[in-house]
């Protein structure tokens, strides 16, 4: 593989008129967020929650609220929290600075970097680390994809082939035609670095995100100084979930972090810091237009292009979309106990983090983001559902 300059293929990039970039709204004072955060807490029986919040590319908040535990120890800044989802951004970054290295490129069909067919990877351990490869053998289509696609979600893949009926991974449509959310997409991106070129995204993301960046309390696999430091989860029904100890990287989401790490990437993101700015421009060029009124279920009908949300695309691990104040990007992050939201503007640097470890605060996320932010315009109920949001009962 040619070792040139930036091996990607750039296209024109939105927002290149001349004209003022969009007013950005006041940013709310941390006393109004710290009384926004408590009443939500009092009104929801949320137990935790940690948010920051970025100006300019610069953090000037990071804030923690409640408990990591059921013995009520309170949640610190250095509280080790699980990114779940957040971890596809991140590694999608990492993925752009592979790119502008020439070890990958971002349109070269993964078939190239395997040295064997994808479906013929059938040993346990594959399967275990990975996915279950085998289950594409007599499908061609899996020479088409490419590391672009897989960044957008569009492998044509459901999210994880084990909650297929059946248990096996298959394709729903031809590769980079649609966007349907996927974790096994992620994963192979994974699977062809580490088996196609040898590399170890464990210790990619710490040598070239983590360290760079000071984020001391991250790491994409258990470490043992993260002992008593970690957040347990709440679900929706207010039961405890202990913390997962996770032993395997996942690019999909195995990202053990705190609020102060997390801030710190948003940063870093928001500003390009680390990439060249050709390079930080591609990851929120919108890619490929989103044609459904949902991103779960992960599988759906496109709408009509009149029902469709306008200005709502696929980034590189990011969803972008245009609002109010210009163009911004996000990405969720979630489970049975956990509720993150990373949101960003452009025009003027700002971002919102949000990891919540009791999932009865997610559904205040909508509410915190635009309260923060002002107005963003972020299609929340496409993000989310047709889910009831939290409001202020009255006003504090």
């Amino acid at each position: 593989m040619k070792n040139t300059a930036l091996a990607l293929t750039f296209t024109a990039l939105l927002g290149c008129s001349s004209t003022e970039p969009p007013a950005a709204a006041e940013l709310k004072s941390q006393q109004e967020i710290d009384a926004a955060v408590k009443q939500m807490m009092s009104e929801t029986s949320a137990q935790g929650l940690a948010l920051a919040v970025i100006d300019a590319g610069v953090v000037t908040q990071v804030s923690v609220y409640g408990n990591r535990n059921a013995k009520e120890d309170a949640l610190t800044t250095e509280s080790i929290m699980y990114a779940a989802s957040l971890t596809k951004s991140a590694f999608a970054y990492l993925v752009l600075q592979l790119a502008e290295e020439g070890i990958v490129e971002l349109d070269t069909p993964i078939s190239q970097y395997l040295p064997k067919a994808l479906p013929e990877y059938v040993d346990s351990k594959t399967e275990d680390l990975y996915a279950r490869w085998s289950d594409l053998a007599g499908d061609e289509r899996w020479r088409s994809i490419t590391p672009r696609m897989l960044l957008n979600h569009a492998s044509g893949f459901a999210n994880f082939g084990f909650l297929e009926p059946d248990g096996k991974l298959r394709f729903h449509f031809q590769p980079g035609s649609l966007y349907a959310y996927s974790g096994d997409g992620i994963i192979l991106l994974q699977f062809v670095l580490e088996q196609g070129l040898g590399l170890d995204i464990g210790q990619e993301m710490q040598k070239r995100l983590f360290q760079p960046l000071g984020m001391n309390n991250s790491s994409m696999i258990w470490r043992d100084d993260f002992t008593g430091r970690t957040a347990d989860g709440w679900t929706i029904e207010g039961k405890i979930e202990p913390h997962d100890d996770r032993s395997r990287v996942r690019a999909a989401g195995s990202l053990d972090s705190s609020i102060a790490d997390m801030a710190k990437l948003a940063a870093a993101i928001v500003k390009g810091e680390l990439l060249s700015e050709k390079a930080r421009q591609e990851l929120t060029r919108p890619q490929l237009k989103i044609t459904t009124l949902s991103q779960f279920p992960t599988l759906q009908a496109e709408v009509p292009t009149e029902q469709q949300l306008p200005d709502l695309y696929a980034g590189l691990g990011v969803v972008v979309f245009e609002g109010p104040q210009g163009k911004g990007f996000f990405k969720g992050g979630h489970n049975d106990s956990t509720g993150n939201m990373l949101v960003c503007l452009e025009a003027s640097q700002r971002c919102v983090v949000i990891l919540g470890n009791d999932l009865r605060a997610e559904t205040a996320i909508p509410y915190l983001v635009d309260f923060i932010l002002g107005p963003t315009g972020l299609p929340w109920h496409w993000e989310y559902g047709n889910k009831s949001f939290w409001q202020p009962t009255t006003v504090k």
